[in-house]
């Protein structure tokens, strides 16, 4: 099983959702049901595509924190 780290970001238009941990790994949609739908689809796929290539997939490494400046 392999875990990895998804930005979400709400934008005026949807969401859009991104992995740090494998570079051009995107995707979006209307809200975030579907973005994270989406990107679980684009994340699969990602990883298909560096595996026939022949390109090491990395495992997730990426960490996040919520920080509350005040």
């Amino acid at each position: 099983m392999r875990k990895y780290l998804v930005i979400y970001e709400k934008g005026p238009d949807g969401y859009s959702a991104y992995v740090p941990d494998l570079p051009g790994c995107t995707s979006a949609g209307r809200d975030k049901k579907e973005v994270e739908k989406n990107i679980i689809e684009a994340i699969k796929l990602h990883i298909e595509v560096m595996m026939e290539e022949g390109l090491e997939v990395p495992d997730g490494s990426s960490e996040s924190e919520m920080l509350v400046l005040s």
